[in-house]
């Protein structure tokens, strides 16, 4: 398969947030239960909202240059090795569209891994996602969480011209990052909630040589959920209480981002 002190560069509150997403593949670390969030996710993006988002965010003030991308992250973050400033706005803009496809390479993340492996268990003789996994990703459930959504968004203005060009070079001529960052938003907000525990399988490797690292290799057992986008399959392995309160931070970032008359 708290605050603004913790608030990402660029996007900011969707870069915590995804920022958590991209870091857990299948790996993590142990965490402690979190407090109940304050608001309650919809399963589907809000009727109320518009069809498509603005070409692009409110115009900022003061628009980031790319030589102050390290210096602002340390700014916000402090010192830290959970975040790649080299290309971080390509970084950035590669990963949020991958979440929407079906693979996001880890090569890409503007994060860096962290340790531990996925778990699974036992159950009815097939193997499922371990009950204590979830406690892994707590961490960044939390970090998230803690984020203000209308500072971040601001931030996220301010990187949104770096972004947008990152995102052309990437191979997106004449496409709106904005637009993108909404539509994988609203992608993830509608991941399903299947049945807990999760069945999980194996794949098959052929050859003679064991992996050393059999955690890498799995899969859910349910072809239509392994058919989901590498964002979704995500929020399906962190559990369905992290899935819950990651979704009611996207709604929040979501209503965030698309405030502001359209831009042409």
């Amino acid at each position: 398969m708290g605050g603004r002190r913790i608030v990402l560069m660029g996007a900011a509150a969707a870069v915590a947030v995804l920022a958590f997403l991209w870091q857990t593949g299948w790996l993590g670390r142990p965490g402690t239960q979190a407090p109940e969030p304050v608001v309650a996710a919809p399963a589907q993006p809000p009727a109320s909202q518009p069809a498509l988002p603005p070409l692009e965010p409110e115009a900022p003030a003061a628009p980031l240059a790319a030589a102050d991308v390290a210096g602002a992250l340390t700014e916000l973050l402090g010192r830290t090795a959970l975040v790649v400033t080299d290309d971080f706005p390509r970084r950035f803009v590669a990963t949020v569209d991958n979440l929407g496809r079906a693979h996001a390479p880890p090569l890409m993340w503007p994060v860096t891994p962290t340790a531990g492996k996925f778990t699974v268990q036992e159950e009815g003789g097939s193997a499922v996602i371990a009950a204590d996994n979830g406690a892994r990703y707590t961490p960044f459930v939390l970090l998230a969480e803690g984020v203000d959504a209308a500072a971040a968004v601001q931030l996220y203005a301010r990187m949104y011209p770096l972004l947008q060009a990152a995102y052309l070079e990437l191979g997106f001529p004449g496409k709106s990052f904005h637009r993108r960052m909404v539509e994988v938003i609203d992608l993830l907000l509608a991941t399903p909630r299947p049945p807990d525990p999760l069945p999980v399988q194996l794949v098959e490797v052929k050859g003679t040589v064991a992996s050393q690292q059999p955690w890498v290799r799995y899969e859910y057992a349910d072809p239509a959920l392994e058919s989901l986008s590498a964002g979704q399959k995500i929020l399906l392995r962190v559990g369905p209480e992290n899935q819950r309160r990651l979704k009611a931070k996207l709604a929040e970032l979501r209503a965030e981002l698309l405030r502001g008359a359209p831009r042409r």
